[in-house]
């Protein structure tokens, strides 16, 4: 399994970029809940060991490699709506959040690796897209980390104000649990209307 690495925040330091963010959105594929974004810059001299894609890694080693990453890095998290995905759609406010993550960091980054095939177009600063970018830059996959930390921690929040569906467990993607209790317990405030399951069930014929 190859790991990533600190490359692509090479090849934009040897440009003479200083402040390279990483930038990773979790939170599409779900039928509730937000829609979480977050941008790291690493220390060059402080990159801790092991990071590596969250879907990858164990929910005990994401959190080991969290608390290194909030020790060592700089790292900003933001969120887009549930309202905001209904109307905007989930790609924009996917790009949204991210904008938001990249606005947050203070001092601004000077050079931006994006997640993904397309680059939001709300970001200022110079950019490049990296498919599969967790696992292939350092920065991304930190940012992949936090990130789903961030938006499992709302979704175990949620999951207690509105219980049935699972979403400590699931976060909430579209397991059969969370499936079944939209048709016995119906469509609450944190469901995204725009996808079809959701839709589907409140406009029923």
């Amino acid at each position: 399994m190859t790991q990533p690495d600190y490359s692509y925040e090479q090849a934009a330091r040897a440009k003479g970029f200083l402040r390279i963010a990483g930038v990773d959105e979790v939170g599409r594929g779900p039928l509730a809940g937000p829609v979480t974004a977050a941008a790291v810059i690493l220390d060059a001299e402080a990159i801790p060991e092991g990071l590596n894609d969250s879907k990858k890694l164990s929910l005990k080693r994401r959190e080991a490699l969290e608390a290194d990453i909030f020790g060592s890095a700089e790292v900003a998290i933001a969120h887009a709506s549930v309202e905001e995905i209904d109307s905007l759609n989930i790609l924009r406010a996917s790009h949204l959040a991210m904008e938001r993550a990249v606005a947050a960091l203070d001092p601004p980054p000077d050079y931006l690796l994006i997640d993904g095939n397309l680059i939001p177009k709300g970001l200022t600063q110079p950019a490049e897209e990296v498919v599969k970018g967790d696992g292939k830059s350092v920065s991304i996959a930190a940012a992949s980390i936090v990130a789903k930390l961030a938006r499992d921690k709302v979704m175990v929040d949620l999951a207690q104000q509105f219980p049935g569906y699972g979403w400590e467990k699931n976060a909430g993607y579209p397991s059969k649990q969370h499936r079944d209790a939209l048709v016995e317990l119906g469509v609450t405030p944190h469901h995204r209307r725009s996808f079809k399951p959701v839709h589907n069930i409140l406009y029923q014929e």
